[in-house]
């Protein structure tokens, strides 16, 4: 695919004036490494040998000389799943991915989520440049229609099943046309990319977290904004 046809795909996808930021929702204590390493890992990266397992909790694990803490996996219903795709095969699968989040209430929904299923804990939220980094990793994007990695409260009256098809590579954008898969740039709810994020500081317009959590350099803290203002705001 030429530049010039991969730049026009960003474009479309982020032309909305609320889809021009990636928002990536992490943990306070995940800071320093994604500071001094400069890049998101997908879990199956940093932890090669989860293998697709159900983490009903958080992980944290040494990855170069950091300490990180991989997110527990959100219960998904058994009748979610595409025939011929099993749990295990379906959370390896997405464990090889960086996810972000295209709009502000998406990110805020998983906020939310993991907020609620673990009181006390601090989380931060990373507001990228969305054109930008899509363009420099385009060959590993992929969009998704749905909530890839969580149950839908009605998961019997859903009109799809949970599949690796339901990652749609950006390069396919607006030339696949199905119900699993985003066919316009407000039907999509995830970008993924495959593998890792790399140049965070180079993304990074804006670093959601609050006072007394943690000291940031000064590039980063320059950054700086409080989570909880941000949450507040409508």
């Amino acid at each position: 695919m030429s530049d010039a046809s991969k730049e026009a795909i960003v474009a479309a996808v982020t032309k909305a004036a609320g889809r021009k930021t990636l928002y990536h929702f992490t943990r306070v204590s995940n800071l320093p490494a994604i500071v001094r390493l400069d890049t998101l890992y997908a879990s199956h990266q940093a932890a090669p040998g989860l293998n697709g397992e159900r983490r009903e909790t958080p992980r944290t694990i040494r990855l170069a000389e950091e300490w990180v803490t991989i997110n527990a996996h959100l219960r998904i219903a058994p009748s979610m799943f595409a025939p011929g795709v099993t749990p295990e095969q379906f959370r390896a699968y997405l464990d090889r991915h960086v996810f972000f989040w295209p709009t502000k209430r998406d990110c805020l929904k998983m906020l939310e989520t993991y907020s609620r299923r673990e009181l006390g804990e601090r989380f931060a939220v990373l507001a990228c440049e969305a054109a930008a980094l899509i363009l420099a990793h385009f060959d590993r994007v992929k969009l998704s229609k749905y909530d890839s990695g969580s149950s839908p409260r009605y998961p019997n009256s859903c009109s799809y099943r949970k599949t690796p098809e339901m990652l749609l590579p950006i390069g396919q954008f607006g030339k696949v046309s199905a119900n699993l898969v985003p066919t316009a740039p407000s039907q999509i709810k995830e970008v993924l990319v495959e593998g890792q994020v790399t140049g965070m500081a180079s993304w990074v317009r804006t670093v959601y977290v609050d006072e007394g959590d943690i000291p940031l350099p000064e590039e980063w803290q320059a950054k700086r904004t409080l989570l909880r203002a941000w949450t507040a705001e409508p």
